[in-house]
């Protein structure tokens, strides 16, 4: 099943995304799970949050690797969702 993860940062989180950025990017590398990846932009040009496109057997699993992704780990995110996703073009 394909689930997007939509998470968006904490106010003035872009010292804590650098710093964590390099550990977050092998962690989306480390694993079979990630169907496409990338960080939202804010008005400012910077990184405000992530949307991933999680490749897992079920919910419970995007949990998992939500939960263990170093952002999350870090207390980065304000909010997080997961929600199933259903691709149809591209």
């Amino acid at each position: 099943m394909l689930v997007c993860l939509m998470a968006h940062d904490k106010d003035g989180g872009l010292p804590v995304r650098m710093e964590n950025r390099p550990a977050h990017v092998d962690y989306l590398k480390s694993t079979d799970h990630v169907h496409m990846a990338g960080p939202l932009i804010g008005p400012d040009g910077e990184m405000s949050g992530s949307m991933i496109v999680l490749d897992v057997p079920d919910m419970s699993a995007a949990q998992q690797w939500a939960d263990n992704d170093p952002y999350a780990r870090a207390g980065l995110f304000k909010s997080v969702t997961l929600t199933e996703w259903k691709k149809v073009i591209g």
